[in-house]
C-alpha cells in the first residue's frame, strides 16, 4: 500500500507464530497462569534447589548472591494436578533440524520420569523444535523406551513428528499442552 503524497510503501507483515519472542518456559508459565486463573489445573515450575554460600550486601535493597551451588540434581521442570491426575514433565528447547540430543536430558531426570510413571503419574516431555517453530508433547514412556533401545545419541526429528503430539498455540495459552494431555491420556475435561 502506498501512502498519499509519499514515496513510502507500507507492506502488511505476515502473521505467524514464528519467533514469538518468548522462550518455551515463559510460554508454559503463561499457560499455567491461564489454567490456574480459570480453575482448570494447578501446575507450577519447580524451583531448582541451591545452597547459598556468599551474599554481597552493599545495602539491604540490593543484596546479591555472589556464590551458590546446586544442592542436588533437580528432577523435572514442572508438576501439578489436572482432573485429579498428577502431572510431571520436563520442558526442552532444541534448535536442530534433524534431532534432539539425548545429552540435553539427564539420566536422573529420565529415572524420575520412569519412577513417577510407575506410580501412576502422567509424565511427558514438552519439546520445542525452534527451527520448525513447533512444540511437541512426547509421552515419557515412549521417550524412555526409545532411549533404552538405541545406540543413537539423539532422538530423530522423524521420530518426533511420528510419535509426538503437536501442541497448539493460543493467545491466552501460548503452549496449550493440557488440550493435548486430555486427548492423549483420554481425560474428560473442558478446555
Amino acid at each position: 500500500m502506498k501512502y498519499p503524497n509519499s514515496n513510502k510503501v507500507y507492506v502488511q507483515p505476515k502473521t505467524s507464530t514464528a519467533n514469538r519472542g518468548m522462550s518455551l518456559e515463559e510460554d508454559i508459565n503463561k499457560s499455567n497462569r491461564y489454567y490456574l486463573t480459570n480453575d482448570i489445573a494447578v501446575i507450577h515450575k519447580k524451583p531448582t534447589p541451591i545452597t547459598i554460600v556468599t551474599v554481597d550486601y552493599p545495602r539491604r535493597s540490593a543484596a546479591k548472591i555472589t556464590e551458590a551451588y546446586f544442592k542436588l540434581p533437580s528432577t523435572t521442570d514442572y508438576n501439578g494436578i489436572y482432573l485429579g491426575k498428577y502431572i510431571d514433565f520436563e520442558a526442552k528447547e532444541c534448535d536442530s533440524k534433524i534431532s534432539f540430543p539425548f545429552s540435553s536430558i539427564h539420566a536422573h531426570q529420565i529415572k524420575h520420569l520412569s519412577d513417577v510413571i510407575r506410580h501412576g503419574a502422567i509424565a511427558f516431555i514438552i519439546l520445542r523444535m525452534t527451527s520448525y517453530d513447533k512444540d511437541f508433547l512426547i509421552k515419557a514412556d515412549q521417550f524412555i523406551d526409545f532411549f533404552n533401545s538405541t545406540d543413537r545419541k539423539s532422538l530423530p526429528y522423524a521420530w518426533i513428528e511420528k510419535n509426538g503430539f503437536l501442541i497448539p498455540y493460543g493467545y491466552g495459552k501460548p503452549c496449550d499442552y493440557l488440550s493435548v494431555v486430555e486427548k492423549v491420556y483420554n481425560l474428560q475435561g473442558e478446555l
